[in-house]
């Protein structure tokens, strides 16, 4: 059924609400969640089982800074992005850019723990991923468009107090719909923010970093590691037709069993990257303690699997040794092939690089 209401070019100010549960909770969707649910549920304990948390910290949330930037044609790649991480100003502007969604989603993660998800915290993230003041729009001219043809896709409601009716309607839903499954309230909320397209720009990083955000508080992950738009950009355009088709023809069902499926696929696929990571540790750790005994130290372990490229700095702040010894245990790890050294500038950079090989590829 075609929503009567819609036309292309013109503002959707009558965007519909999110209908019952009785219309999401499909036999199909319903089993979609059971499988989901089941695979978070082994990518929550495998992280927890992790010693060392912060190499997961500091990982995959780079790789879906980088793919959630990609889908806007935002593009880097995971090398700059590692390379970078503690030295922002020297990057480029789309890795500036994907950096910032990245610090976006850490804060986002923390600011959890005092408030749920709602309006304010979209604008929050929203400025924050732009790196200027984002509000929800005023004035009237937003349109997405095919970018081949220029023709009109979709124009959002306008009007300040319009956009913010709408917004405070999908609050409602993802705080408030206690009763139905978590992973249906997400892609639901996700359709619901992208349709009410309340800023100018950043709409898709805002909504898939909060899809994220979402599966925190709801408790079915502990930590921000779904690598959810890995699967998006994957399927970039049937993502694209399937949000418009639920516009158009209120398909709700084609709509969430594609997002729960990639919840359900994203969590296979990371669980999988954590394994292969935990193999590596327990290689390096062996090596290490075999080969270069008088330099061996679980410390130093943790702190070249924190991230694929590590300085000299991050040995001494860690309070492990001094600079001048720090740079000799890089080298004498660099001699037995476990890493590869690197000049930057007047630095020097030492890659992990069976980590950067797990992080980046497609396996």
């Amino acid at each position: 059924m075609t929503s009567r209401s819609w036309h292309p070019d013109l503002p959707y100010n009558d965007l519909p609400p999110i209908p019952a549960a009785s219309e999401l909770e499909t036999k199909p969707v319903l089993r979609a969640c059971v499988e989901a649910r089941a695979a978070l549920a082994g990518l929550k304990q495998g992280a927890e089982l992790i010693p060392n948390q912060s190499m997961l910290i500091n990982t995959l949330p780079i790789l879906e800074a980088q793919a959630s930037s990609a889908i806007e044609n935002i593009v880097t790649t995971t090398d700059k992005l590692f390379a970078n991480l503690h030295a922002e100003e020297r990057a480029d502007p789309a890795t500036k850019e994907a950096l910032r969604y990245r610090s976006t989603l850490m804060e986002g993660f923390r600011t959890l723990a005092k408030l749920p998800l709602s309006t304010r915290m979209a604008e929050t993230i929203c400025s924050r991923i732009k790196g200027v003041d984002m509000k929800v729009r005023k004035i009237p001219g937003t349109k997405l468009t095919n970018a081949a043809t220029g023709e009109t896709i979709y124009t959002p409601p306008e009007g300040e107090d319009v956009i913010r009716t709408h917004l405070a309607t999908w609050e409602r839903f993802l705080n408030g719909e206690e009763g139905l499954d978590p992973l249906i309230r997400m892609a639901a909320g996700h359709y619901q923010f992208e349709a009410i397209h309340p800023f100018t720009d950043g709409n898709g990083r805002t909504g898939r970093l909060i899809n994220s955000l979402f599966l925190i508080q709801e408790e079915l992950l502990t930590l921000p590691i779904l690598y959810l738009s890995r699967f998006v950009i994957r399927h970039k355009d049937r993502y694209y037709d399937l949000l418009i088709d639920v516009t158009r023809n209120e398909a709700w069902e084609a709509w969430l069993l594609f997002m729960i499926e990639g919840v359900m696929e994203t969590a296979n696929w990371t669980m999988r990257k954590i394994q292969a990571i935990r193999d590596l540790e327990d290689e390096a750790t062996y090596r290490i303690r075999n080969e270069l005994p008088k330099i061996y130290s679980r410390e130093l372990v943790d702190i070249i699997f924190t991230q694929p490229y590590c300085r000299i700095e991050n040995i001494v702040q860690a309070g492990l040794v001094k600079r001048q010894t720090a740079s000799r245990y890089l080298k004498r790890l660099v001699d037995i092939d476990f890493l590869e050294e690197r000049p930057v500038g007047r630095e020097k950079l030492f890659i992990n690089t069976g980590l950067l090989e797990i992080l980046v590829g497609e396996d």
